[in-house]
């Protein structure tokens, strides 16, 4: 099959995404969108200042990069043992920010390997928080402590590798009627469409709900604890009292350090 490099390269340009073609290990085009994001104005630009191009792979530990190869094998043959959500790397662009990608490769251009990178940075937290029943309490509907914890080491590189914060808020819930499950269901419906979608609403105990989100500031997470603030005082659920306590990071600390000064 002949391949038309040129009509390629048009038609590539057209994508947002980031289209990468290499001939063997050396590559041979890059779309538009690719060349804005480093800053170059063509392929031999790029080729000419970057050098080799799994180098630029953030080596990140969350993320496929060079340390994750064996010595004998190629990037392609490396990350193509990764299951296909697995197969993210991480760029720094231009402006010296750093850019989740997932990658797709298509190899069915004999001699050529036709590689796309979509960038996800802003779906990170959504991989995190892939709701399935195991993790999510039956009886509320709030995701359980036990996945909570089991993820919160990826949400803490999430928030680094976003620059963003960590807010976690604890609502401790009591009523003079008793608890009625049904009555619970209800607060956490009203609380999660208080929320944003990327937002860990966490049924921490059978009186407890932890809040975990990520902001860009001390200034958005106390807009944040305002509007909760604001969700819980005009609540319609008879009966019940709630108690609020908030904290966020000032020195990149851990959510277990957070939720233990929250306790003492």
């Amino acid at each position: 099959m002949k391949y038309d490099l040129e009509l390629a390269k048009q038609i590539a340009d057209m994508n947002k995404e980031f289209i990468v073609v290499f001939e063997g290990d050396h590559i041979i085009m890059t779309n538009k969108s690719f060349n804005k994001f480093f800053g170059v104005s063509s392929t031999e630009e790029y080729k000419e200042n970057f050098g080799a191009f799994v180098n630029n792979f953030v080596p990140h530990p969350s993320y496929f990069n060079a340390d994750k190869m064996d010595k004998e094998e190629s990037w392609f043959e490396a990350i193509l043992q990764l299951d296909e959500i697995d197969r993210v790397v991480s760029f720094i662009s231009q402006t010296h920010e750093p850019h989740a990608f997932s990658v797709t490769i298509n190899q069915e251009i004999e001699g050529l390997k036709l590689v796309t990178f979509e960038d996800i940075t802003q779906d990170l937290i959504k991989r995190i928080m892939i709701s399935n029943n195991a993790n999510i309490d039956a009886k509320t509907g709030a995701y359980t402590k036990q996945y909570f914890l089991q993820v919160k080491k990826s949400y803490e590189e999430a928030a680094l590798f976003n620059e963003k914060i960590i807010g976690i808020a604890m609502v401790n819930i009591s009523s003079d009627l008793g608890l009625h499950k049904d009555d619970i269901k209800i607060f956490v419906e009203t609380f999660k469409n208080s929320i944003r979608q990327d937002d860990m609403l966490v049924k921490y105990s059978d009186e407890k709900f932890l809040l975990s989100f990520l902001v860009d500031g001390e200034e958005k997470a106390a807009q944040v604890i305002q509007k909760l603030k604001g969700m819980l005082n005009n609540s319609t659920i008879d009966g019940f009292t709630y108690q609020l306590s908030h904290i966020w990071q000032k020195n990149k600390e851990s959510i277990s350090s957070l939720i233990s000064k929250l306790d003492s």
